[in-house]
C-alpha cells in the first residue's frame, strides 16, 4: 500500500514538473495570435529587446494604418465592423508587447535608447491618428470601445516610456585617446 501511494505520488509530480516545464519553456518564442507567421519569426530571430520593440512598434503601425484604410474603403466588407475591432485589438496587442520589452530590457539592463526615441515618437503619432478617430465617423458605434481600449494601452505605453527613459543611466562618454 505504501509503495503503491509513492509511486502515485512520483508519477503525479512528475506529470506536473512536465506540464509546467513546458509551459515554461521560451516564453517569448510563443507565436501571439494577431501576428502573420512571417511576423512571429521575426520576432522569434530578434535577440535583444531593443530589436523586439522596434518590430513591435512597426508591427502596430502596420495595424493602425491598415484600420485607416479599412474605414475609408468605399466597398466595404461585409464583416467590416469585426475587422476593424480586430485591427484596433492587434495594434493593442503590439503596443503592449512592445511595452513587455521595455520591463524584459530593464531586467537585463539592455541599452534600449534608441528603440525608447523611436517608440515615444512613433506614439505619439499614433496617440494623434487615434484621437482623431476618437472624434466620431461612420460607423463609430461598431468600434468605439476598442478604440478606448487602444488609446489607453497607448497612453499607457507613453508613460512606461518615460519613466524607462528617466532610469535609462546615461550613455558612456567616449573620451579620445591622449
Amino acid at each position: 500500500m505504501l509503495w503503491r501511494n509513492l509511486a502515485l505520488f512520483i508519477l503525479s509530480a512528475g506529470l506536473i514538473f512536465t506540464v509546467a516545464s513546458a509551459r515554461a519553456a521560451n516564453p517569448a518564442a510563443q507565436k501571439k495570435e494577431y501576428l502573420t507567421e512571417s511576423e512571429a519569426d521575426k520576432i522569434r530571430e530578434a535577440v535583444e529587446p531593443g530589436e523586439r520593440i522596434k518590430l513591435y512598434i512597426s508591427f502596430a503601425e502596420d495595424r493602425l494604418k491598415k484600420f485607416q484604410y479599412e474605414l475609408t474603403r468605399q466597398t466595404p466588407d461585409r464583416r467590416r465592423g469585426e475587422m476593424l475591432n480586430s485591427l484596433l485589438n492587434d495594434y493593442a496587442g503590439c503596443i503592449d508587447d512592445a511595452t513587455d520589452q521595455i520591463g524584459l530590457a530593464r531586467e537585463k539592463q539592455a541599452d534600449i535608447r534608441a528603440s525608447l526615441k523611436i517608440f515615444k515618437s512613433k506614439g505619439k503619432d499614433f496617440s494623434d491618428a487615434l484621437q482623431k478617430l476618437d472624434q466620431g465617423g461612420a460607423e463609430f458605434d461598431t468600434y468605439k470601445d476598442t478604440l478606448e481600449d487602444a488609446i489607453e494601452s497607448t497612453k499607457d505605453a507613453l508613460t512606461d516610456v518615460d519613466e524607462a527613459q528617466k532610469e535609462l543611466p546615461p550613455a558612456p562618454v567616449r573620451r579620445k585617446p591622449s
